[in-house]
């Protein structure tokens, strides 16, 4: 029997693969997907300055950089944890804390899952160690303080209370790249953070 359209909870990438939102199997997911996807979902509903959008392939790398100047002796796994922190996003999309409260629950928990596969797949934990995701939130935390006040127009005293940010100013200068840019960079930070053979 064939399933009806409105049944389909699986997604085709451009590398062949189907993704089953509902029940994602890590075998499903490539990291070339996740790049293409991640760089050409915009962070912010694109609402930020500059000619390109600022997508989530270049989130990825800023949170990434960020937990480097930090934790620059941080063990290979946690790097990649980082730089794989909204994997989910490119099946997903990245939707603003606000609309995604409003959906409720049964969003968060297809977004956990497919994070939870793509962790799988790239040899980290489904569940990242707390310790981890206290330091990627952080670094997420950062990044999107210097978004908010770099490239979608917040104000720095609003950007610090609504994203809880109380550390000092990063100074870190940002223009959001063109989308290929966005997906070649994240690929090569990836392929960076690769166990040796």
């Amino acid at each position: 029997m064939v399933a009806s359209v409105s049944t389909r909870a699986w997604q085709r990438m451009l590398s062949g693969r189907r993704l089953d939102l509902l029940d994602p199997s890590p075998l499903d997911i490539e990291i070339e997907d996740v790049a293409l996807g991640l760089s050409r979902v915009a962070r912010w509903n694109g609402q930020t300055s500059g000619r390109h959008a600022f997508s989530v392939a270049q989130h990825s790398v800023l949170v990434l950089d960020i937990v480097g100047k930090s934790k620059t002796a941080a063990p290979r796994a946690f790097r990649l944890a980082a730089l794989l922190h909204d994997a989910s996003e490119y099946v997903t999309s990245d939707l603003i804390t606000p609309f995604k409260a409003a959906l409720g629950p049964e969003y968060k928990a297809v977004e956990k899952r497919v994070q939870a596969a793509a962790n799988l797949r790239f040899g980290l934990p489904g569940v990242l160690p707390e310790a981890w995701t206290r330091e990627i939130k952080r670094a997420d935390r950062i990044a999107a303080y210097v978004e908010a006040t770099r490239l979608a127009g917040f104000t720095e005293h609003e950007a610090r209370r609504i994203f809880m940010f109380r550390g000092k100013d990063p100074g870190i200068d940002l223009q959001a790249w063109p989308a290929e840019r966005a997906r070649v960079e994240f690929m090569e930070r990836f392929t960076r953070l690769q166990p040796e053979e």
